[in-house]
């Protein structure tokens, strides 16, 4: 997946030659694909070391003495993006009978804007996880006693007689019982802070340690064509996103609806008539439904535009003519013509 995603931030370079002086210059009007991006939160149980003597010692019922791993579905959202569509392939004709003066593409070839600058695309920004605390050391907690303890019953005994010490300390700190009271609230707040820490530190060799992880995981996605619950991805309780046809993970389907709802293209000028074509296209797109389901409950769902589920529309050579020329930006993501504006020449 990180491969696929860097091969397409990378080709979204912008062409640095923004005239093209030959006779046609050939191109790509867009497919629309979408990528999922999966927020996954994995929680690593590690069990105490003395988890066996957490009844005896704690009165903790169902300790678990077996390490675990666990995977779930934070959030998904999705992004469209455009690749060369080959099917689409055009060649704009550049000559003395059309003002075609400035053609922009990517380096993949895909077509940006024509006689205009193209639109800026912000690059999506890869999730980072949050730092995490330095895990504690429950031995750095332990006093002499504890760490030259002759067996493990032995050391559990202790530190529990540690714990319930300590416990019995902050409780009469919050009484205003201790022997030696904090001199402001501050201090109070400091005192209780540490007796808390060390309690926390300690319990860790009973009740053991839970780490909370979270990453992404990237789907990229074509629809091609309407489908009803093929399946996306699958994820395990246990491993995490495994392969589609790995049955150890339950299935997320996706199903792609055609909405049949395809714009028009809005010009000032009447060319409909006009036989001349200087192979500038744009693309139409079509509203699709991007369905998505936990096994068969629904799960979430996505209306995007999609150049593959729409038509392509010529632009009349009289647009470049003689006595007027057009600038036109199109859509990155769909090949629309999010800009499309006449001015005469003189």
């Amino acid at each position: 997946m990180k491969k696929i995603i860097t091969f397409i931030l990378c080709a979204m370079a912008l062409n640095a030659s923004a005239q093209q002086t030959v006779e046609g210059t050939t191109y790509f009007l867009p497919k629309t694909a979408v990528q999922f991006r999966i927020l996954i939160e994995k929680t690593t149980y590690t069990p105490g070391e003395l988890a066996l003597y957490a009844e005896k010692y704690m009165k903790m019922q169902n300790t678990d003495e077996n390490p675990s791993v666990e995977y779930r579905i934070l959030s998904t959202t999705s992004n469209s993006y455009g690749i060369p569509d080959t099917t689409k392939q055009h060649t704009a004709v550049v000559d003395k009978k059309h003002s075609i003066i400035r053609i922009n593409k990517y380096a993949n070839g895909m077509l940006l804007a024509i006689n205009a600058e193209p639109k800026t695309i912000e690059s999506i920004k890869e999730f980072k996880a949050a730092p995490k605390p330095a895990p504690v050391n429950p031995r750095d907690f332990m006093n002499a006693d504890i760490l030259s303890a002759g067996s493990k019953a032995k050391m559990a005994e202790l530190i529990a007689q540690d714990i319930y010490d300590i416990r019995e300390s902050r409780n009469q700190l919050s009484r205003g019982e201790a022997d030696f009271m904090p001199k402001d609230g501050e201090q109070l707040k400091i005192m209780l802070a540490n007796l808390s820490k060390q309690e926390n530190a300690l319990m860790q060799v009973f009740e053991g340690t839970t780490v909370k992880d979270t990453i992404e995981k990237v789907i990229n996605f074509i629809p091609e064509k309407e489908v009803n619950k093929q399946v996306l991805f699958r994820l395990s309780s246990k491993l995490g996103l495994v392969d589609s046809d790995d049955l150890s993970g339950r299935p997320f389907y996706i199903s792609v609806t055609d909405l049949h709802s395809i714009p028009p293209l809005k010009l000032d000028i009447d060319t409909k008539k006009s036989k001349d074509d200087c192979g500038v296209y744009v693309n139409l797109p079509g509203s699709i439904r991007l369905s998505l389901y936990d096994g068969n409950k629904p799960y979430k769902s996505f209306d995007i535009n999609a150049a593959q589920f729409g038509r392509t529309e010529s632009i009349s050579g009289e647009l470049f003519g003689k006595k007027i020329t057009t600038h036109i930006v199109l859509n990155p993501v769909t090949g629309n013509a999010d800009e499309l504006k006449t001015e005469p020449l003189e």
